[in-house]
């Protein structure tokens, strides 16, 4: 098996398959300032440094942490960075998770973002659907779409995303206005959206997986973790080099807040795994899917 495409057209550039989620920067529960500072953007310096030009992040994320270190620690950016974004939720006072989906509220969102991360335009938006938690639900999505469109037009927005969406959404937005990347749940034993990954890959737009690793549950399974220490490898670093082989079109932003985490997410990008071990990848899925 050759090793897969390293890079993908996405948000005006070539960037590398192997991004980086900001999430986890922010405190417990994605909410406050992180427990190291310092550390934080030591992460995030070092993710530019090896060659991460994708990064994830949302204003609703902390609120407001995580666009400010990126802000602190790469502002001015370089010409190659894609910041990608979201909109679409805003956080209680508790943590809690608000749905934001009225035009009025993603375009605040949308300038929230502006402000925190100091741009004059955002290279990708990605609208967040709320759906079922983390599992997308049918039904319109025009006029969220319809109001990116809007700040697109206004010069605000370079490229619309979706996230946590269907197959018929996608198609629906797309008759608004070009989809650029979606952002759902998907890895290895999460594979309900195998279908829209390769719908996807023959438009050539990205499909950037949400919980790469299992999210707050964590991939666990003993044949994997056999696989990975035949391959000298990480079970995580299996998991993350099964999803650049499994299409051209998936871009990853695994997300930490630890420097060791960090430089062992980055060598999955090189770990090219034979057919065999493919097989039984896939074999494996279907059986802790089924479990």
């Amino acid at each position: 098996m050759t090793h897969p495409l390293k890079t993908f057209p996405f948000g005006g550039a070539a960037v590398n398959r192997m991004g980086y989620g900001a999430m986890q920067l922010a405190g417990p529960g994605v909410f406050g300032p992180p427990k190291d500072h310092q550390g934080a953007l030591a992460v995030l310096r070092e993710a530019v440094a090896a060659g991460v030009n994708h990064i994830d992040t949302s204003d609703f994320y902390g609120p407001h942490v995580t666009n400010r270190l990126i802000r602190e620690a790469l502002h001015p950016y370089r010409d190659d960075l894609v910041i990608v974004t979201k909109v679409g939720a805003t956080r209680g006072d508790d943590a809690s998770w608000l749905p934001a989906q009225k035009p009025a509220e993603l375009e605040r969102g949308v300038h929230d973002n502006l402000k925190n991360l100091g741009l004059d335009v955002l290279d990708v938006v990605n609208i967040r659907i709320m759906g079922d938690v983390h599992a997308p639900k049918e039904g319109s999505i025009a006029r969220q779409v319809e109001a990116l469109a809007e700040l697109q037009r206004k010069g605000l927005v370079r490229h619309v995303g979706l996230s946590n969406v269907t197959s018929a959404q996608v198609a629906e937005a797309q008759r608004i206005t070009e989809i650029v990347c979606v952002q759902n749940h998907y890895n290895l034993v999460h594979r309900a959206d195998d279908a829209l990954v390769e719908e996807l890959a023959t438009q050539g737009i990205a499909y950037v997986p949400f919980f790469p690793l299992g999210g707050f549950t964590p991939i666990q399974s003993s044949g994997l973790s056999d696989m990975a220490a035949s391959l000298g490898a990480t079970p995580m670093q299996v998991a993350l080099a099964w999803l650049l082989h499994r299409a051209p079109n998936i871009l990853l932003i695994p997300g930490t807040s630890s420097l060791a985490h960090l430089r062992e997410n980055m060598q999955a990008a090189a770990l090219v795994l034979p057919n065999d071990v493919l097989a039984e990848l896939d074999a494996l899925a279907s059986q802790v899917s089924a479990a």
